[in-house]
């Protein structure tokens, strides 16, 4: 399955893809996004950069560890009551 991982904040970034540790992991980089530029296949000379996005093909749980957690979704507002409520 591909995966698209974005490297922001990383401990890949400042690494090339081949002391990313991503072939130890079966995981097989498929493009390169930087910006506008898109490097397809590349090669393991590619050192990441903040900002980078890989898409990827290798195993599912192992590209999920590399995601960062999300924050939680809010929870959905409550009903209001059907009869309003008076101060007095």
């Amino acid at each position: 399955m591909a995966e698209i991982l974005v490297f922001e904040a990383s401990e890949m970034v400042g690494k090339s893809l081949g002391d990313s540790g991503l072939r130890e992991r079966d995981i097989t980089a498929l493009t390169l996004h930087r910006g506008t530029q898109v490097i397809p296949n590349p090669n393991a000379r590619h050192v990441l950069e903040a900002g980078d996005r890989l898409l990827c093909f290798g195993k599912l749980e192992e590209m999920r560890s590399m995601i960062p957690n999300r924050r939680k979704r809010m929870r959905k507002p409550k009903r209001l009551p059907a009869e309003p409520i008076h101060d007095a």
